[in-house]
């Protein structure tokens, strides 16, 4: 590879192919020549947070400054724009790099001409790496639309890989909320809901970008390429299916956490009512007992107060066996 992911500069991967020769390029290689080259497709990876990315762009390139600004804005969405002999196309893939936000998506920004395909990122992105491999078995493809149609297969592919994970930890929260465990439940289930929401709030726009390129009338791709393409976009529609339908099931589990806390409330309440409606009658009896007037009953009589505790008794088992009787307890 010409670059290793993890070290800094401007030029990740850089790969030639005329026909079925394929070789790299370094960064001053890429500085002494033409961004385009005469003949064969050339494949161009930069680290877009490098300030040399920027200026090769800006002055050796030869690209538009349109196209300059749109691959180095700091916030983009997923797109696809025909821009006089080219694609400018923005697209996005799971980040699956160590760090405080994993699971959240990242941008890769592409601009292509029928020789040339050059791609910029911030942070690392393994679809580019499964492309330079390609490049180096010499398997790569040979045009620009199937190198477009490659990453956009290979981000669909571990984005599947990512819900498919998110499915089975809401299958794993119903699991434990049928056995009974809520401890962590609430926390876990807000973690996945984030994580979809985060996924979800780009999928509609990385459809309609691919679908611009499928059905792309000035024949700039093939007929095989935009074959390809749409199998990524069905592969898109069916994890953004399932993407949806983890959403729906955390929100069931949510409603079920909900409910199984209201009616936990709910008996709580109501064996506070049980001790409520036991104790009101007593608490009439020693109120009236504990009146300071004369002629109170038993006041002169040693076995007074065993009598009014045992009536007092007698009147709790009552009422509790009058509660069981009509269906209370």
């Amino acid at each position: 590879m010409t670059q290793p992911q993890d070290e800094k500069g401007p030029l990740i991967f850089g790969f030639d192919r005329v026909g079925a020769d394929v070789s790299a390029i370094d960064w001053k290689t890429l500085q002494a020549s033409q961004a385009e080259p005469s003949s064969g497709l050339r494949w161009i990876h930069l680290n877009r947070l490098d300030p040399e990315a920027r200026e090769w762009a800006e002055n050796q390139a030869g690209l538009d400054p349109f196209i300059v600004d749109a691959l180095f804005r700091e916030d983009t969405r997923p797109r696809a724009l025909r821009h006089g002999e080219g694609w400018l196309v923005n697209l996005r893939g799971i980040n699956l790099n160590p760090g405080p936000q994993p699971d959240t998506m990242i941008a890769l920004r592409v601009w292509m001409t029928r020789g040339l395909v050059l791609t910029m990122r911030a942070y690392k992105i393994r679809a580019a790496e499964d492309l330079a491999t390609a490049f180096e078995s010499g398997k790569a493809p040979d045009t620009a639309g199937s190198i477009i149609a490659f990453l956009a297969d290979r981000l669909t592919a571990r984005l599947d890989d990512v819900i498919g994970a998110l499915g089975d930890g809401v299958d794993e929260l119903e699991e434990r909320l049928l056995d009974g465990d809520s401890s962590v439940l609430k926390t876990d289930l807000a973690k996945l809901r984030r994580q979809a929401v985060a996924i979800r709030r780009y999928m509609s726009p990385q459809r309609e970008a691919l679908i611009t390129l499928a059905s792309d009338s000035e024949n700039f791709f093939s007929q095989t390429e935009k074959q390809a393409l749409r199998e990524v976009l069905d592969s898109l529609a069916r994890v953004t299916e399932d993407l949806e339908a983890a959403r729906d099931r955390a929100q069931l589990v949510q409603d079920q956490i909900a409910e199984r806390r209201g009616e936990e409330m709910n008996q709580r309440l109501f064996v506070l009512a049980i001790i409520s409606a036991v104790f009101l009658p007593l608490g009439f009896l020693t109120g009236l007992f504990g009146v300071n007037v004369g002629g109170m009953p038993g006041v002169d009589s040693s076995v007074a107060f065993t009598l009014l505790s045992l009536a007092m008794a007698g009147c709790a088992v009552g009422l509790l066996a009058l509660f069981k009787r009509i269906g209370w307890m």
